[in-house]
C-alpha cells in the first residue's frame, strides 16, 4: 500500500472518517490532563510566581505555530510537484488553526512578558519574527480567498509558503543566532541542565502532545469539509447552477 493513495479524496475522507473520533479523544484527554495539572497542581516559581503557568498555554501554541506552517510548507511542495488536491486543501485547512495558534503564542507571551521584562512587547528577534509570521498566515488565508480559481490559489499559496518559511524557521532559531535578545532558550531540552524542571516538564509535556493531537482533529474537520465544499461545487457547475 502506497502512501500516495491518500491523496484520493475518497480515501482520505474513509480514514480520516476513522481517525477523526480517535483524535478527539485523545485531544480532549492529554489536554486536560496537561492543564489542569499544570495550573492546578504544579507549585509556584520561585522567581516568577504564578505567572509561569502561562508556560502550558504559551509555549504548545508558539510550537504549533511554527510546526504548522512547516506541515504547510510541506503540502504545498507536494501539490506542487504531484498536483494532489487533498494537500493542497489540507494546506489550506491548517492556515486558520496556525493563524489561531500564533496569535495565542504573541497574547500569552505579552502577558508572561510584562511581569518578566515590564512591558508587554519589546523588538525581540524571536517576537518580531512571531509578528511577521503572524502577517504571512492572514496573507495566505487572504490570498486564498481572493481567488476563484483553486488550482491558480493553490499554486500563488504554495510560493508564498516558502517565502513564509523563511520566518517559521527564524521564529524557532532567533534565540540562537541573537544571543542578546530578551527571549528565553528552548524550555524543553535533552540536556537536564537546561530544560525546565520535572515539576512544569511533565505536565507541560501533556499540554504539547494534546495541543498537537488538537491541530491532527482540527485539520481533518476542515479538510473534510473543504473536500464536501469542492465536490459540491463541482456538482453544481457540471449541472450548469454555479
Amino acid at each position: 500500500m502506497s502512501f500516495w493513495e491518500y491523496a484520493n479524496p475518497v480515501k482520505f475522507m474513509a480514514l480520516s472518517g476513522k481517525l477523526l473520533p480517535v483524535a478527539t479523544v485523545l485531544a480532549t484527554i492529554s489536554l486536560i490532563i496537561g492543564l489542569y495539572w499544570g495550573f492546578f497542581l504544579t507549585p509556584d516559581d520561585y522567581k516568577q510566581g504564578s505567572t509561569v503557568k502561562i508556560i502550558f498555554l504559551h509555549v504548545p501554541a508558539a510550537m504549533m505555530a511554527i510546526n504548522i506552517w512547516v506541515m504547510m510548507l510541506v503540502t504545498s511542495l507536494v501539490w506542487l510537484i504531484r498536483r494532489h488536491h487533498v494537500s493542497a486543501l489540507a494546506a489550506r485547512a491548517a492556515a486558520p488553526i496556525g493563524m489561531t495558534m500564533t496569535l495565542i503564542a504573541l497574547f500569552t507571551g505579552a502577558i508572561w512578558g510584562k511581569p518578566m521584562w515590564g512591558t508587554y512587547w519589546a523588538w525581540d528577534p524571536r517576537l518580531t519574527s512571531f509578528m511577521i509570521l503572524f502577517v504571512f498566515y492572514l496573507g495566505y488565508i487572504a490570498l486564498w480567498n481572493a481567488i476563484e480559481d483553486s488550482d491558480v490559489a493553490a499554486d500563488l499559496t504554495s510560493i508564498l509558503c516558502m517565502v513564509g518559511s523563511a520566518f517559521a524557521l527564524l521564529s524557532r532559531y532567533a534565540v540562537n543566532f541573537w544571543s542578546q535578545g530578551l527571549h528565553q532558550g528552548a524550555s524543553l531540552s535533552l540536556d537536564k541542565e537546561t530544560h525546565v524542571d520535572n515539576a512544569f516538564y511533565f505536565p507541560l509535556l501533556f499540554s504539547i502532545v494534546g495541543f498537537v493531537l488538537l491541530f491532527i482533529t482540527l485539520v481533518l474537520l476542515r479538510t473534510r469539509t473543504l473536500i464536501r465544499a469542492r465536490r459540491t461545487q463541482a456538482l453544481l457547475a457540471r449541472e450548469g447552477i454555479a
